[in-house]
C-alpha cells in the first residue's frame, strides 16, 4: 500500500519564508513513520475569478511572475509548484484520490467566497479521511481574536483597533523558510516537467505580453525580499517615515511599493512588522497612524472590519455603510477610468494606474474623492472596480474599505474636506513635472497652466501643440460649482443616516426603559 502523500495548497501566501502551514505540510503524519510523507505544492487557477473579479493585465503578469518565482524557489529545494487549472472543489475530489493524500494544509482566507471554497473543500477532505491543517499568517493577527479582545464588537475606528493591538501586544515573529527537504518530500525529474501541472503563461490567461508596459514591480517573493531590504536600508528615514509627508506625484515612488508583495503574500506582513521593529527600538520614531507600523495596522483594520461585516463590498445591505443616492452616470464613469476628465492632475494619476498598476495612497485619495462626492457624485462600487481591474495590490477588504472612506460612506466622517482636483496637486509638484510624463501632449504648456490648460489663452495652446477641446478635454465639471453642490448632497446625506439611526435605536431604548 502506497504511504500518500501531503499537499500544501497555496493561495495567496505565494511565499516559502513565514509560512506555517508549509511547515506544517513538512512534518510527519499521524500514524505515519518518524519521516514526512511526499509533498505535492499546489496552486489552482480557479474560474470563479475570471468571472467575478475585474483581473487587469498587470495583475495577471504579476500573479504569474509570482508562480514562475515560487517554482523556482522550490526547484532549489528539489521540489516543484503543481499548477492546476479549474474548481478547487472538483480538483481536489480527484487529487485526493489519485494521490493518496493524507494530510493537505493551507493558509486561512478571510473573504466571503475563500470560506465558502474552503468549507467545500474541508468537506471533501473530511469524506476522504484527510486531515486539514490551516493557519493564520497573511495578516498579523487573527481579526476573529482582535473582535474577541473588544468583546464580541467589530472595531469601527482606526483608533480602537490599535488600542486594541496595545492590549494584545506585538503579532507572532516569522518563521524563517525550510531550508531543505527531505529526501522523501522531494519532486522526481518527471514530475517537475509533468506538463499538466506546467506554469502558466500571460497567453493562458489571455493576456498579450505586447499590450504590456514595461515592468516596474516584477512579482514574486524574491522581488519582495529584495525591495523590502533596499527599503528599509536607511534607517532614518524608516524612523522618521509619515505618510502624510510623501509625495502622491513624484517621478518615482516615494514610498516602499510593498503593498502588491504583502497583497500576494510574497512578503510575509509579520516580517514586515518586524524588520521595522528593529529599527524602531531604542531610537525615537513616528507613531501609528501615519508610521510604517501604523500602515500596516489599516490593513488589520479593514481586514477585520471586512471579515465580519456582511456584504463590505457593497453600498446595499451593509451595516456600516451609509445610504447615499450616487448618480449613475456611464460617460463620466468612462471618462474617469480612461484619464479624460479634462483635469490634468486628475488624468495623470490614472494614467499612471493603468500603465503601471500602481500609484500613491494620496493620488488614490484625489481620484477616489473626485469620483465620489467631490466633482462627479458617482458610486464608489463602480471607482472600486476601476481599482480592482488596474490594481497590482487590489485587495478585497481594502479595496472597499478605503473607497467607502474616501467617499465618506463609512469610517470618515469629514465630508465637507475635498481634494481639489487643481491645487493639492500643485502643493507637491508646482511645475507639474508629474503630469507632464504622464500627459506628454501637455508637456509644452507653462508651468502656471499646466494644472488649468483651459485657462490659457489659444497663443498658449497654439505654441504648446496641444489646443483645449480638441487635443484634450475641457474639464467635465466646474468644480468650484459642483463641488459646492455634493457638500449640500453629503450633509443632506448625512443627516439622513442620523435620523435612520436614532429611529433603529429608539425601539431598542425603549424596552431597556420599561
Amino acid at each position: 500500500m502506497s504511504p500518500g502523500c501531503v499537499i500544501h495548497w497555496f493561495r495567496k501566501g505565494l511565499r516559502l519564508h513565514d509560512n506555517p502551514a508549509l511547515l506544517d505540510a513538512l512534518k510527519p503524519t499521524s500514524g505515519s513513520t518518524s519521516s514526512p510523507l511526499p509533498l505535492r505544492l499546489v496552486f489552482i487557477l480557479d474560474p470563479w475569478y475570471q468571472k467575478n473579479v475585474k483581473i487587469g493585465k498587470n495583475r495577471w503578469r504579476f500573479l504569474i511572475q509570482a508562480l514562475s518565482d515560487l517554482d523556482k524557489r522550490l526547484k532549489s529545494l528539489g521540489s516543484c509548484l503543481y499548477v492546476a487549472k479549474g474548481n478547487p472543489v472538483e480538483i481536489f475530489e480527484d487529487l485526493f484520490v489519485r494521490w493518496e493524500v493524507r494530510k493537505i494544509t493551507w493558509e486561512e482566507d478571510t473573504e466571503p467566497y475563500s470560506k465558502q471554497r474552503d468549507s467545500k473543500v474541508r468537506e471533501v477532505a473530511t469524506k476522504h479521511n484527510i486531515t486539514v491543517n490551516t493557519f493564520i499568517s497573511h495578516t498579523l493577527y487573527n481579526p476573529e481574536y482582535i473582535v474577541s479582545k473588544n468583546l464580541g464588537e467589530v472595531p469601527l475606528t482606526y483608533q480602537k483597533l490599535n488600542s486594541i493591538i496595545k492590549t494584545i501586544g506585538h503579532p507572532p515573529k516569522p518563521l524563517d523558510k525550510p531550508q531543505f527537504l527531505q529526501d522523501k518530500c522531494k519532486s522526481s525529474k518527471n514530475e517537475e516537467e509533468e506538463s499538466e501541472f506546467a506554469i502558466p503563461n500571460l497567453e493562458d490567461v489571455g493576456v498579450k505580453e505586447s499590450e504590456l508596459e514595461p515592468c516596474l514591480f516584477p512579482g514574486g517573493e524574491t522581488e519582495g525580499l529584495k525591495r523590502l531590504e533596499l527599503s528599509l536600508k536607511d534607517t532614518r528615514w524608516v524612523r522618521e517615515f509619515e505618510k502624510p509627508n510623501t509625495s502622491p506625484n513624484s517621478l518615482k515612488p516615494s514610498t516602499t511599493v510593498l503593498s502588491p508583495y504583502v497583497r500576494f503574500g510574497c512578503l510575509s506582513s509579520r516580517l514586515f512588522y518586524w524588520k521595522l521593529q528593529e529599527i524602531y527600538t531604542g531610537s525615537k520614531h513616528s507613531s501609528p497612524p501615519v508610521s510604517l507600523h501604523g500602515q500596516l495596522f489599516w490593513r488589520e483594520f479593514f481586514y477585520t472590519v471586512g471579515a465580519c461585516t456582511e456584504n463590505f463590498d457593497k453600498m446595499k445591505s451593509n451595516k456600516v455603510c451609509r445610504q447615499i443616492p450616487w448618480s449613475d452616470d456611464p460617460e463620466k464613469l468612462e471618462a474617469w477610468a480612461n484619464a479624460r476628465t479634462g483635469f490634468p492632475y486628475i488624468d495623470a494619476i490614472m494614467t499612471q494606474l493603468r500603465k503601471e498598476g500602481w500609484i500613491h495612497h494620496l493620488a488614490r485619495h484625489s481620484v477616489a474623492c473626485f469620483f465620489t462626492r467631490g466633482d462627479l457624485w458617482q458610486s464608489w462600487e463602480k471607482g472600486k472596480e476601476v481599482f480592482e481591474e488596474l490594481l497590482l495590490d487590489a485587495d478585497w477588504s481594502l479595496n472597499a474599505g478605503n473607497w467607502m472612506w474616501m467617499s465618506a460612506s463609512a469610517f470618515f466622517n469629514q465630508y465637507f474636506r475635498v481634494y481639489s482636483p487643481v491645487v493639492f496637486g500643485r502643493k507637491t509638484d508646482p511645475d507639474g513635472l508629474y503630469i507632464k510624463k504622464y500627459l506628454p501632449i501637455l508637456a509644452k504648456f507653462p508651468k502656471e497652466y499646466i494644472y488649468e490648460p483651459w485657462t490659457s489663452p489659444l497663443s498658449v495652446q497654439k505654441a504648446a501643440g496641444c489646443i483645449i477641446g480638441s487635443d484634450y478635454p475641457r474639464p467635465i465639471v466646474e468644480h468650484e460649482k459642483v463641488s459646492k453642490k455634493n457638500l449640500a448632497k453629503m450633509k443632506a446625506a448625512f443627516s439622513a443616516a442620523a435620523k435612520r439611526s436614532t429611529e433603529d435605536e429608539s425601539p431598542a431604548k425603549k424596552k431597556k426603559l420599561k
